[in-house]
């Protein structure tokens, strides 16, 4: 009892405080199992401790061990006797800490919170029941569980809080969604021929955007078949995929599978990287789910057909179709759609045009596919299986039809859409007609490689007796240089040709127009022939060679001195040989323009017709030569200051200031009549003529016929000594075809963009009268005789009425032939880029008539002749040849001309003397200027060159201009209003 009271937990008055358990409160938890051990010194149970019952249990040495999860005021109680009645259940564990026996506790209690398992069992001592055993066991489990779900939870709340800091990771530099409802890929911009005809493309990304209306069922099935059949009934993330993809990646230690959806490419490829990276996965998830809720199902798979790639450079199924098919997206069938669908996995492994075999293998997989899923049903899947695959036929080729045009085109949409040119989608309608197109290359092509052929510029280029003086120095710039064929590699077929101080090479294989036969390098041509080429690379810089060692010295030393002097002490190397390009012939352009709408129907600026090169057509500034006096003598024509029968000064020495030569001297001391001047191109007369019109008032008269370029008011101008481009002289000439009336020449005539809305163009110029209808029918006329008795003979050929000019400048730099029919009018020009000399006997009825005549032939095939229209105003008069003046009564000579009413001539020629005026023995005037000149529309029709027949020869060349001006005479005649 004493221990009671004084509260000692040992029930021993003498165990110090402390060393054995205090008494626990009620509410006091069990203590753990992990209390530590009591020491062995510490003493068990004292002699003050009543008697034990002798069959009871004695624990000696220390304190019995505890069980795993008995409490600890259990196990410092000593055991009792059976016969010791039990102490109370509800007693506070702290009363129950009293002296040995009075315990109340049950035994199975005791034993089964005293006894540990590992403790021996003392004979005779009672056994735990079982059900003790198992509730403290359930009792363990609750509490395992209880700790299992307090860490699980915990987990979970840790597993929640990294998911929202990662999403807000990955969501900070995010892209923005909404702009997906405006997306603009980029597309295809088209030019196209007047009558739909492709000319060419203009494209970042070579893609044509279609609505998911236009695309049929069978292209959208069989892209779900394969990609994401699913696509309609996710929210845009397939979990079970992804979870498979995932399992299969972290065992491979690398990304080797994927699970995207639909929803997903579509993020990857328009907003994301396509790298294989769990940062982008994560942002790719995260995309999906926001597109899922600002598109609907359709919009997500229109942007998903129009953006994927297939290959070739194509994306996107309507220019897939376009290219595999041949057709637009719209009329593939089942077979074609699967075969499309298949491409996607692998363009450069499926492709239909890399292995068919692969490809069909595929399509097969996807048709299966669309069976399984039950997007089609056995038949047809069967069908489509047996259906041959028929690709189109590949119309890719640099060599466009016209680059010209398409250069232009793009240039004109920068100036009307600016940047949003940039990503294409837009359609550009042009003037051009495909057929008169490849005919005017055609023709540009077969004049220049006839004049090829005449100066033997085919290979085998062979070494003449002397060749003309190589380039000397080191070249630089785009220029063209004489340079010396060293050797030749026919192996890599190349020619080795030195230019100045640069070694070269020049590869045949770009160099087809001069090597029609395809010979290999060395029998191209020899060895020390001069040839012009251009450098395509630019020229290493200059190597200061090293002094030669004077008499003496030690040219081993000089040699070490050298190589000190190289970078790096080692030996200096040769430098690579530049790549050359041959510019063996001359270029040429032609221009054809609508009479009636001014609408440019053909435009050539190369013989190569390749994208980027030099539009000479609309950008070459080179000197008319003789088709400029068609400006002289019309504007002399509309002032009234000259008439087809005026005569003109041929004699260089009577004018004063300027000294021009004619082409027949012969002629030159012989005054001519305005027509006959013009027809046989009598420089003197057209620089006489000029004096009398003034020079500036021509200037006025050609800008206002179309010509742009900037012109100089001097004698020169006469004989075409300032640079225009053809394409301002087929606009001027076309004018004169078309009664006088100036419009502005137009290539582009729509620009629809992507939206399908027209884009205005520049507003046009209004057209506007130059001269009167009399005025231009009389220049028509005059222009007319160049071809039926001047330098353009050969032009007859075509058997209708044709109307030109031809023009040759100082050493035939500079050919041309400008013309017109009623329909058409067309200006030719050849020359070398660098103004070279194009040779003895060229002139422009032999360098620029032939395409001239060629082209129109095609342009008029289906078009029946006719003759220009006689408008009112025009009276014919018979004239004096000699004079110009009135035929006499009965003159058997007199010829009819043609006159601007108000402008014939009222004095009748006089009687000439006796011995004037005497005929030739073959009775008189040359057989073509006898009787009357055929006006235009009047007169029989010149005949036509059967089939098979020898053109007319060419006509000798023309007279030449000096490019030096001369001086204005005084007091120009003010020009009147155009």
């Amino acid at each position: 009892m004493a221990s009671e009271q004084s509260g000692n937990p040992g029930g021993n008055g003498n165990d110090p405080i402390g060393k054995a358990d205090p008494p626990r409160r009620a509410s006091e938890p069990p203590r753990r199992t992990s209390e530590p051990p009591r020491r062995a010194s510490e003493p068990a149970w004292r002699g003050s401790e009543p008697p034990r019952h002798g069959s009871e249990p004695a624990w000696r040495g220390s304190e019995p061990p505890r069980h795993g999860s008995e409490p600890a005021w259990r196990a410092s109680e000593a055991p009792r006797r059976a016969s010791e009645p039990p102490r109370v259940a509800s007693e506070p564990p702290a009363r129950r800490s009293g002296a040995p026996g009075r315990g109340s506790e049950p035994p199975q209690r005791i034993s089964a919170g005293a006894r540990p398992i590992s403790a021996p069992h003392l004979e005779g001592a009672p056994l735990p029941p079982d059900g003790a055993a198992a509730q403290d066991r359930n009792a363990r489990l609750a509490t395992w569980a209880k700790r299992i779900g307090i860490a699980l939870a915990a987990l979970l709340v840790l597993a929640g809080v990294a998911v929202v800091l990662v999403v807000q990771h990955y969501e900070a530099d995010l892209p923005s969604t909404r702009e997906l409802k405006d997306y603009r890929p980029p597309q295809v911009t088209r030019i196209l021929a007047r009558d739909g005809t492709r000319l060419g493309e203009l494209f970042t990304e070579r893609r044509t955007v279609v609505r998911i209306g236009e695309i049929p069922n069978q292209v959208k099935l069989a892209a779900l078949a394969a990609e994401d059949a699913g696509f309609y009934e996710h929210a845009g993330l397939n979990y079970l995929g992804m979870l498979r993809a995932l399992a299969v990646n972290l065992r491979s230690t690398q990304t080797r599978q994927g699970a995207s959806t639909i929803t997903q490419q579509v993020v990857k490829n328009v907003l994301l990287t396509p790298d294989r990276t769990y940062g982008r996965k994560a942002r790719e998830i995260i995309l999906a789910r926001r597109i899922e809720q600002e598109l609907t199902k359709d919009e997500i798979l229109e942007l998903y057909l129009n953006k994927i790639y297939f290959g070739h450079g194509r994306y996107g199924v309507e220019e897939a179709s376009r290219y595999y098919f041949g057709k637009g997206v719209r009329d593939v069938t089942l077979a074609e759609a699967a075969l499309l669908v298949a491409v996607v996995k692998g363009p450069s492994v499926y492709s239909p045009r890399v292995n068919l075999e692969r490809a069909v293998g595929r399509r097969d997989f996807v048709l299966d596919q669309m069976q399984r899923k039950g997007f089609a049903d056995e038949i047809l899947v069967e069908q489509a299986k047996r259906e041959p695959v028929v690709l189109a036929i590949e119309t890719e080729s640099l060599a466009e039809l016209a680059p010209e045009v398409v250069s232009e085109a793009q240039r004109v949409l920068r100036e009307v859409a600016g940047p949003a040119a940039q990503q294409g989608g837009y359609t550009i309608t042009t003037t051009i007609d495909p057929a008169m197109q490849a005919a005017a290359r055609a023709a540009v092509r077969k004049n220049l490689d006839a004049y090829a052929k005449r100066h033997k510029l085919f290979g085998p280029l062979a070494r003449a007796k002397k060749e003309p003086a190589p380039f000397e120095g080191t070249p630089s710039g785009h220029k063209v240089f004489r340079g010396i064929v060293t050797g030749a590699d026919d192996a890599r077929g190349t020619l080795s040709v030195r230019v100045g101080t640069v070694e070269g090479t020049v590869s045949l294989r770009g160099a087809q127009r001069y090597n029609p036969n395809g010979l290999v390098p060395s029998k191209f041509a020899e060895v020390d022939k001069v040839v012009r080429v251009s450098l395509i690379g630019p020229a290493p810089e200059p190597v200061v060679a090293a002094a030669a060692p004077a008499e003496g010295d030690d040219e081993d030393a000089a040699a070490g001195e050298a190589n000190r002097a190289a970078p790096g002490g080692s030996a200096a190397k040769p430098a690579a040989p530049v790549p050359m390009r041959l510019e063996l012939g001359p270029e040429g352009a032609l221009v054809a323009i609508d009479v009636r709408t001014r609408e440019i129907v053909a435009l050539v600026g190369s013989y190569e017709a390749v994208r980027g090169g030099l539009d000479r057509a609309t950008f070459a500034r080179r000197q008319p030569g003789s088709t400029f006096k068609a400006f002289v003598y019309g504007y002399g024509i509309h002032a009234r200051t000259l008439t087809p029968a005026t005569i003109l000064e041929t004699n260089p020495s009577v004018v004063s200031g300027y000294n021009p030569q004619n082409h027949d001297e012969s002629e030159g001391k012989s005054p001519a009549r305005l027509r006959e001047a013009l027809a046989q191109s009598v420089n003197v007369a057209a620089v006489s003529a000029l004096s009398r019109v003034g020079a500036s008032n021509v200037v006025a008269f050609a800008g206002a016929l179309g010509v742009q370029s900037k012109l100089g008011a001097d004698l020169s101008l006469a004989l075409g000594a300032y640079e225009v481009t053809p394409r301002e002289m087929a606009a001027a000439y076309a004018s004169i075809a078309a009664g006088g009336v100036q419009e502005q020449p137009v290539l582009i005539t729509k620009i629809v963009g992507p939206g399908g809305v027209e884009i205005p163009l520049p507003p046009r110029p209004p057209a506007h009268r130059v001269m009167e209808e009399a005025e231009a029918y009389v220049l028509t006329s005059l222009l007319t005789s160049v071809v039926q008795t001047g330098t353009a003979r050969q032009a007859r050929s075509l058997g209708r009425p044709i109307a030109g000019k031809t023009g040759t400048t100082n050493q035939s730099k500079d050919t041309w032939f400008v013309g017109y029919s009623t329909d058409i009018a067309c200006a030719v020009w050849t020359g070398y880029d660098d103004a070279a000399p194009l040779g003895k006997g060229e002139a422009g009825a032999t360098s620029a008539l032939p395409a001239f005549v060629d082209f129109m032939k095609q342009a008029h095939a289906k078009r029946p002749a006719a003759d220009f229209p006689v408008p009112s105003g025009v009276v014919r008069v018979k004239i004096d040849p000699a004079t110009g003046l009135l035929a006499r009564e009965g003159q058997e000579d007199a010829i009819e001309e043609v006159f601007v009413a108000g402008t014939e001539p009222a004095e009748e020629a006089p009687i000439p003397e006796a011995d004037a005026g005497a005929e030739a023995p073959d009775g008189g005037a040359p057989e073509d200027l006898q009787g009357v000149v055929p006006a235009p529309g009047e007169g029989p029709q010149p005949a036509t060159a059967a089939p098979g027949a020898a053109t007319a020869p060419p006509t000798p060349a023309e007279s030449e201009h000096a490019p030096e001006p001369g001086p204005l005479p005084a007091g120009d005649p003010a020009p009147p209003p155009f």
